[in-house]
């Protein structure tokens, strides 16, 4: 079980970078987190609990820093890892979920036949804000025929809501910090 010790660990090797990638917004930056050791171990452990080897078949990562923590997790999981990325980034067919944004529509996109029908996916992100790249993801999953068991994050920016929608569609995330 992570400790609150654990949780000042992590939060320790997490800087925060005001006005990046524009004003207002207080980007948290993981570049620490992974290049140390210890911490990024203490993360992927942290991220795993609940979760015992078999309990998933694969587990989804979104891009790009998703990339990042899934081989870890799929490694102590003993699964495989599926990459969800923006349109043009994986060859071959596609299937693909446009979703809104602020001002505007992204896409993402995962390889047709991906995931086998009724397979258990752990989506991984770094961070859950507004949840629409999560709420993509899970539709994209449930479209190509898997059932998430849950998704997991480093970052939860609760007052964003995006953790609470994922919630409301009756899917469990799980963030390691708050912030």
């Amino acid at each position: 079980m992570t400790s609150s010790a654990d949780i000042t660990r992590l939060q320790a090797l997490i800087r925060t970078i005001p006005d990046f990638p524009e004003p207002g917004i207080q980007f948290r930056d993981i570049t620490a987190l992974l290049a140390d050791a210890d911490g990024l171990t203490l993360a992927l452990d942290a991220m795993a609990e609940g979760l015992a080897p078999g309990d998933v078949d694969a587990v989804v990562a979104v891009e790009a820093r998703g990339f990042l923590l899934a081989g870890g997790l799929a490694h102590r999981l003993h699964c495989g890892v599926v990459p969800v990325r923006k349109p043009g980034k994986l060859p071959g067919p596609t299937l693909g979920v446009s979703y809104a944004l602020e001002y505007g529509e992204d896409r993402l996109e995962m390889h047709q036949g991906a995931l086998r029908p009724g397979a258990r996916i752990l989506v991984v992100d770094d961070l859950i804000a507004t949840g629409g790249t999560a709420l993509a993801t899970g539709e994209l999953v449930t479209r190509a025929g898997g059932h998430i068991v849950g998704f997991r994050f480093l970052i939860d920016l609760p007052e964003l809501g995006g953790a609470a929608k994922l919630a409301a569609r009756g899917w469990s995330p799980r963030a390691l910090l708050s912030y």
